[in-house]
């Protein structure tokens, strides 16, 4: 059985299995963010705090993408780990096999073996917080493409700007990944609030946009339609090319559940398939996926050795 980690910008948090789908949070620390040695160790101090029965192996969930050939991390906001093959840095420290893993990726593994997902063969996982991300898991294994990327598909220049001629042109913003028109800039919380304050003049945040949505405020209701439709849109092409029987929803918007809702009902009149019953739902471990997706993971054979 894997010690797991869920690594963010902000934790470290460590726990096991108890039961499938159940990953209690043991231990937890600030995740340090420019000492690589500092990292390696508190990772370290957790494994060797475990349980010997649930020392395998280590499995990680991380906000960034390693690179299958070299290990090499790409990652945004934990500066020592730029670059850094964490894998076998943490080997080398705990002696037993490490595997790190997108935690979109994870997201959509745990929501496929003990979710919202569970039993369906094709998921893509979708992650709406600030920004728009995403995981692919095809019978029961996560898709890992070139570079260690697959599931990403709030970048790319693929957005109309006038959201299907709901509104004028409003233009293309920028996005953290280097190009204009990614749905990343108008689809999660950050992308609310562009179309906000592009519509309205108005700079507020994407909470405050759905609340007055809520309210009936005509000017948050139209903001709120034009970002979701532009999810919608983006969203119904990816569902026509992977043929998902269930998309679960993980970040902090997937807790909006109307808007979920609303962006599930326009989804479904976009895809070629009929999906009578809701196909966009909020995933089921909204707090925990990185933990409950890392207890799914499993090393290959030749770097179990012996272990069953």
């Amino acid at each position: 059985m894997p010690v797991c980690f869920d690594i963010g910008g902000t934790n470290i948090r460590c726990g096991w299995p108890v039961a499938l789908g159940d990953v209690p949070i043991a231990a937890q620390c600030p995740t340090p963010r420019d000492s690589l040695d500092e990292f390696i160790d508190a990772m370290a101090s957790m494994v060797a705090k475990a349980p010997a029965a649930q020392c395998d192996f280590v499995a990680i969930s991380i906000a960034g993408f390693a690179n299958p050939e070299t290990g090499a991390l790409t990652i945004a906001n934990i500066e020592c780990l730029k670059g850094v093959d964490l894998a076998t840095k943490l080997e080398q420290r705990v002696n037993i096999p490490v595997l790190v893993a997108n935690d979109a990726d994870c997201l959509a593994l745990a929501e496929a073996k003990a979710g919202v997902a569970q039993g369906s063969g094709n998921v893509l996982a979708i992650v709406l917080g600030t920004g728009v991300g995403g995981g692919i898991v095809i019978n029961g294994e996560i898709v890992t493409g070139y570079g260690g990327i697959s599931g990403e598909w709030g970048h790319g220049p693929v957005v109309d700007p006038t959201a299907g001629g709901l509104v004028e042109d409003m233009g293309y913003f920028q996005c953290g990944c280097g190009q204009k028109g990614c749905l990343d800039t108008v689809g999660g919380a950050r992308g609310i609030e562009n179309v906000h304050q592009a519509l309205t003049g108005e700079a507020i945040d994407a909470e405050t946009v759905l609340e007055r949505w809520r309210a009936g405020d005509e000017k948050a209701t139209k903001s709120i339609e034009v970002s979701a439709e532009m999810v919608a849109r983006v969203l119904s092409t990816f569902i026509n090319a992977l043929g998902p029987s269930c998309v679960p929803v993980g970040g902090g918007l997937a807790h909006a559940q109307d808007l979920i809702a609303h962006i599930d009902k326009r989804v479904r009149t976009m895809v070629l398939s009929n999906y009578e019953q809701p196909l966009v739902v909020p995933a089921q471990h909204l707090k925990n996926a990185g933990l409950v997706g890392a207890s799914f993971l499993r090393p290959p054979e030749s770097k179990m050795r012996g272990v069953a």
